[in-house]
């Protein structure tokens, strides 16, 4: 029988290594991996590519990210490319200009360190639109830029207490400053015009189309619910499997109500039969545990520093009772639920593990595949217990690096112990756990590549260093690895993540071979060809 597509003369990235030359695919499947002898299955009508000596690997997976939000935020007012206050406050200039037929101006994007303590002001807004309400998300969505026009509407004074889960940042006479954290900016999010349906499936297409071009061929969304202003994506994923116009394969994590107990369960049970359609499976459930270390809402075991090194009363937030939650994992793994849970300081990823491991006492072994995202900072007494709980360890490597949010806003009030305890990739990895690899875009860029050139370098792509925590780097298999067969089992498509007969094609061709090259130029890699299922989603202009 021929084969409808034969990729050839070049190397093969198998589970054993690049240990062929050769491949073959028949229908949706890989039929055949090896060397010449692959070629007589070329019949026709096989459609042939020339490797050329680039690299044939399994499709990227992106094991936690939000394609919705980002999509809707690039047809918005984007600040991802502001580096100074200067560039954002332009940015948001020149947006309002163009749009002065919004009635609100969103988007986001904007970076932390672009500004004194991570927190912009209000006034520098209001100098450049006075006259309509302004909320802007920043880039990692924890906390939101406003201006008084849209304080003034949600009714935020001086006198109005911070939320029980967030905080309303202050001036030194005790004003609403201009930045909300956490679920004080639903205060003013609540207020934003929603997005339509045609809106929210547009922005989900054109996300698609963005993914499938860095190689990505299947993801895990992290938040399908509403949540803190953001919109819910399930009707967008539903009405693109139902049209067939989602082309990925897709999880998505049905998101958790904080502010509610077990009595939410049932309805997470419907929720995933009826959104559960032809390539979407809303089969895990998005359980946030804590903030982020940037605005001290990440939960640590021991306090947070202040400026002069002395520990302050704050160990962060905990979103969920820590006392209650091994009772809702519990129950969720018993209904077959995967737990995805936001653990980023120590305290929230033990309490995570200690989750899974009262649901394993109860419930005994099960093939759930929790996973904990981000691990920023992970206690090493925990290191190990990833593995012997079976618990994924979900990875954000692009945040594995020296920059000005973890130079000037992190690790000064973190200490110096516990900044050698972030993101421990390597000490992970020789531990034995199960590494998935994703972005959190919007937070970051979606690229794999990139990533993997932080996972591999602990330096960001073009950086010169110094390199961060060299001894948690990992080799580039590895790294490879954890974009593609990690992510791949943490999304429960064992059908994909690596080439081997019998699997799925989800392929990306790479414009090189990055095995071949130095280290420090894995960034520079692109991507050539996309196929999900044997099929083209992405080609280059130039292949």
């Amino acid at each position: 029988m021929h084969a409808d597509l034969l990729f050839a003369n070049g190397p093969v990235l198998t589970p054993e290594g690049r240990t062929a030359t050769a491949m073959a695919v028949t229908g949706d499947r890989i039929t055949a991996v090896g060397h010449d002898e692959v070629h007589d299955l070329a019949g026709p009508r096989t459609q042939v590519v020339d490797l050329a000596g680039r690299l044939l690997l399994p499709g990227f997976q992106d094991a936690h990210v939000h394609p919705v939000p980002a999509g809707l935020e690039l047809t918005q007012c984007d600040l991802t490319g502001a580096k100074t206050a200067e560039d954002t406050i332009a940015a948001v200039r020149a947006y309002a200009d163009a749009h002065p037929e919004r009635e609100w101006i969103t988007g986001g994007g904007w970076s932390m360190e672009a500004f004194e303590g991570g927190t912009p002001t209000k006034e520098l807004l209001d100098s450049v639109v006075p006259d309509r309400p302004v909320y802007l998300p920043n880039r990692d969505h924890h906390g939101a830029w406003v201006n008084s026009r849209a304080l003034q509407l949600a009714g935020i004074t001086r006198d109005m207490p911070d939320p029980a889960d967030g905080r309303i940042e202050r001036d030194a006479s005790g004003e609403p400053a201009g930045t909300l954290q956490e679920g004080a900016m639903q205060l003013v999010g609540r207020l934003t015009p929603p997005a339509t349906q045609a809106d929210r499936l547009a922005a989900l297409l054109h996300a698609q189309r963005h993914l499938h071009a860095l190689g990505i061929t299947a993801w895990q969304d992290a938040l399908v619910g509403e949540f803190l202003g953001m919109d819910d994506p399930s009707d967008a994923y539903l009405a693109a499997a139902r049209e067939g116009s989602l082309t990925a394969r897709v999880v998505g994590a049905l998101w958790w109500d904080r502010e509610r107990g077990a009595e939410q369960i049932p309805e997470l049970v419907e929720r995933r039969a009826a959104l559960s359609h032809g390539r979407f499976r809303a089969s895990s459930v998005k359980l946030m545990l804590d903030g982020v270390a940037e605005t001290g809402t990440a939960a640590l075991l021991d306090p947070y520093l202040d400026k002069c090194g002395c520990a302050t009363a704050n160990r962060g937030t905990s979103f969920i009772d820590p006392e209650q939650l091994p009772t809702y994992v519990t129950e969720l793994d018993v209904l077959g639920f995967q737990c995805h849970f936001h653990a980023l300081g120590d305290r929230a990823v033990r309490d995570a593990l200690d989750a899974v491991e009262a649901a394993r006492a109860v419930n005994g072994p099960s093939d759930t595949r929790p996973h904990l995202a981000h691990l920023q900072v992970v206690h090493p007494d925990d290191v190990a217990r990833f593995v012997r709980l079976g618990a994924v360890a979900n990875i954000q490597p692009l945040w594995a690096a020296h920059e000005p949010q973890m130079d000037e806003l992190t690790i000064p009030f973190l200490g110096p112990q516990r900044a050698l305890w972030q993101y421990p990739f390597g000490a992970l990895l020789r531990s034995g756990a199960t590494l998935a690899a994703g972005s959190d875009w919007p937070v970051s860029s979606p690229d794999p590549l990139q990533g993997i050139h932080v996972a591999v370098n602990r330096v960001e792509p073009g950086g010169t260093g110094p390199v961060f925590l060299p001894g948690e780097r990992l080799d580039l298999a590895a790294a490879v690895t954890a974009y593609t067969a990690g992510s791949a089992y943490a999304n429960h498509l064992d059908d994909t993540g690596r080439i081997t007969a019998g699997a799925l094609a989800d392929l990306v061709v790479l414009d090189r071979d990055p095995f071949a090259a130095p280290p420090e130029e894995i960034g520079e890699t692109q991507v050539a060809l996309t196929y999900v299922g044997g099929t083209g989603v992405y080609a280059a202009q130039e292949v």
